[in-house]
């Protein structure tokens, strides 16, 4: 459904992805491991478009020069020069790091602003979806999101997200900063949205041990190159998968 082939990004002389091939298939959850500066977030950036309003308001701007090589495919199509808004109009949608909600706004209204990509009944069934799979946003749905704790941002973030309809859904480090026991509900909640609403789900992480138990597919990044890919068995029988990601 969502494929990338050969990647290359470049800030200035600095090269952030290298050759990047991955694909996610429908219905399907693809892992994306790797330490910080590894090139998760650019991929992301990448795949949703929003790397190319960063491109050119840094050309307009006479900023940093960014060169973006390679292919993004959805359904079979190049998608590689769309602008973001229309990416997400195909049903594309970046879930960022660090949630980047609205802090001034309600929970409720920050969900309604995810809305807009959806019909009137598409909203409200999806709004009573998040509510089921997040119960603490449905207590909490007056309460501004500056006084939500990060896993209650984290679970907003993906509501949000949510509400916009995607097909393919990108999580970029959702658990970054949050206890163990947030990791186990957020990462449940993730498979849930998988299996209820058919959503394939790209997520990047730098530790697996979280995520690697849901993931059909997985690539691990370093150095912004693809060195490793495989099913979830294979990556939890490879002793090197094992101690850089699990720590043992």
């Amino acid at each position: 459904m969502l494929e990338a082939r050969g990647l290359m990004v470049f800030y200035e002389n600095m090269l952030a992805l290298n050759n990047v091939s991955i694909r996610c298939k429908a219905s399907e959850i693809v892992g994306v491991f790797g330490a910080n500066s590894a090139g998760k977030s650019t991929l992301m950036y990448t795949l949703s478009g929003i790397m190319e309003d960063i491109r050119k308001k840094e050309e307009m701007a006479g900023g940093e020069r960014i060169t973006v090589l390679g292919d993004v495919l959805f359904n079979g199509e190049s998608i590689t020069h769309l602008k973001p808004s229309k990416r997400a109009r195909m049903g594309i949608i970046l879930c960022p790091e660090r949630r980047r909600i609205f802090v001034e706004s309600t929970v409720l209204e920050n969900l309604r602003i995810g809305a807009y990509l959806a019909t009137p009944s598409q909203a409200r069934e999806t709004l009573k979806y998040v509510f089921e799979i997040f119960p603490p946003l449905a207590r909490l749905k007056k309460r501004t999101g500056g006084f939500l704790s990060g896993g209650e941002q984290q679970m907003l973030a993906i509501g949000r997200a949510l509400m916009a309809q995607p097909k393919i859904l990108l999580l970029d480090e959702p658990l970054l900063g949050l206890s163990p026991l947030m990791q186990a509900t957020l990462v449940k909640a993730t498979r849930q949205i998988r299996d209820y609403r058919q959503i394939s789900i790209i997520v990047t992480e730098q530790y697996a041990r979280p995520v690697l138990p849901i993931v059909d597919y997985a690539f691990i990044l370093e150095n912004g190159a693809s060195v490793l890919e495989g099913t979830r068995e294979e990556m939890l029988d490879n002793p090197d998968v094992r101690s850089a990601y699990f720590g043992v």
